[in-house]
């Protein structure tokens, strides 16, 4: 289970630096990250990770 958990984590990664690639060729710019823009996806990662856990934890 933690292999599948790991390999769709890294298939979401891909995909979210895919599209900011996308986005940032499409404004001729080169794709850039700022400090607020990371702590938006950490907490957004860590409000999914409370998700899995909950649903994990009412089996």
């Amino acid at each position: 289970m933690i292999i599948i958990g790991a390999l769709l984590g890294a298939v979401a990664g891909a995909m979210a630096a895919v599209i900011l690639v996308q986005r940032a060729e499409e404004a001729q710019q080169s794709p850039k990250l700022t400090a607020g823009d990371g702590v938006k996806v950490g907490l957004g990662v860590l409000g999914l990770l409370r998700l899995i856990s909950e649903i994990g934890s009412k089996k």
